[in-house]
């Protein structure tokens, strides 16, 4: 056989081989519901970590602080790449524009005499209008991308190109002050029914109906969402539309969560079990708008349990960069051993801790797998998501 043969051969069989798999995944996915499976998502997805000079103010100020805040990661698409398939936004209203662009920071670092630090705006995105990106006011606010729309964008083109992706879960984080006159002038702007209106029209100013999972879409023709949720995949459910989609439903699309259990009574008033709404809420189990719910500190069985009822569960593997500075790998295991489907981490895949190598991901280094607990009879890891979506 010639040389130029045998690469022929090994092409076709190549290709015959991607085909059968992609048959087959399109076979799985028409049988796997979006909470039937596992990801691994990162925790303050945009911070781009500390300025050294600021970096020295803090430390000298507030060392633990300093300990907990020392952690970064790259751009929002890069780690989509990499095989984060959840990510955290936190997200200050600023319906002037204006309000965050001078850090007490900065001032601090002048008036400490230190070198000044790469202008953290250079852009001035923090004087437009619109929901801001940053992690604590006036000490933390370095971010890949300061303004919620323009990480809405990064994660909407990184979509656009991966078009096979399993869904990316967002979780928006809202920080905010009190309302009313004890709401300081340059603090954070209160989250209101209209501030959440206003955060709902970002969102549909990037991404189309169609590209999001919605709280409508899951409770379907059920009177709750938590009806819904409890009947995902179950028989009784037949005729009824409703429940967590199929995967073949979900691909290419993304779904919103909202982190801050609190403001939950405001983002839902006049939207009963957020009919109208983009973001499912981080519920009380068992109340009408429960779907998704987040359990940082649950124990394994109390996570499973949730799981089996047909929640949607976010966990975290490490918190405060503590677990990284020792390779302490005994929580991610529990994490990872859990029905959450998302755990969130300070380092995924590609980004170790400089201190000891730390990170965490799934085994084999999947960007997905069939849930430990929920798992359906026959799924199959390799199907989840195409290596090509890397």
């Amino acid at each position: 056989m010639s040389k130029w043969l045998a690469v022929l051969c090994l092409l076709t069989v190549q290709a015959t081989g991607a085909g059968a798999q992609s048959r087959q995944s399109a076979k799985q996915d028409k049988a796997i519901h979006l909470n039937q499976i596992q990801v691994i998502g990162s925790h303050n997805s945009y911070h781009t970590g500390i300025a050294p000079s600021e970096r020295k103010l803090i430390d000298q100020q507030n060392p633990k602080a300093m300990r907990a805040l020392d952690y970064e990661h790259p751009p929002i698409p890069e780690q989509l790449s990499r095989g984060v398939r959840q990510v955290e936004i936190d997200v200050y209203a600023d319906s002037k524009g204006g309000r965050y662009a001078h850090p007490a920071i900065v001032r601090k670092v002048a008036e400490a005499g230190l070198p000044a630090d790469p202008d953290f705006d250079p852009d001035h995105d923090m004087d437009k209008p619109g929901f801001k990106v940053m992690h604590v006011l006036d000490v933390d606010q370095r971010s890949s991308c300061h303004l919620f729309v323009a990480c809405l964008k990064m994660i909407h083109d990184w979509s656009q190109q991966h078009p096979a992706h399993l869904p990316i879960f967002i979780l928006v984080e809202t920080k905010q002050g009190r309302a009313g006159a004890a709401a300081a002038a340059n603090g954070p702007e209160p989250f209101t029914s209209a501030t959440f209106d206003a955060l709902d029209a970002e969102i549909l100013s990037v991404f189309s109906r169609p590209e999001i999972i919605m709280p409508d879409t899951v409770r379907g023709d059920y009177d709750t969402l938590v009806e819904a949720v409890h009947a995902t995949g179950q028989p009784s459910a037949a005729g009824r539309h409703g429940g967590w989609p199929l995967l073949a439903e979900s691909r290419g699309k993304v779904i919103f969560l909202l982190d801050q259990r609190p403001v939950t009574a405001v983002y839902t008033a006049t939207h009963p079990s957020l009919r109208g709404r983009m973001l499912f809420t981080n519920a009380v189990p068992g109340t009408p708008d429960a779907a998704l719910t987040e359990e940082n500190s649950a124990t394994k069985d109390e996570i499973d349990a949730l799981a089996r009822q047909g929640y949607l569960i976010r966990t975290r593997s490490d918190d405060g960069t503590e677990e990284a500075r020792t390779n302490d790998h005994a929580r991610a295991d529990v994490a990872l051993s859990s029905g959450a489907q998302m755990v969130s981490t300070d380092y995924p895949p590609g980004e170790p801790s400089r201190w000891t190598g730390f990170f965490v991901e799934l085994p084999h280094g999947l960007i997905a797998r069939c849930n430990p607990v929920t798992v359906p009879p026959g799924c199959r890891d390799a199907l989840l998501e195409p290596s090509q979506a890397k």
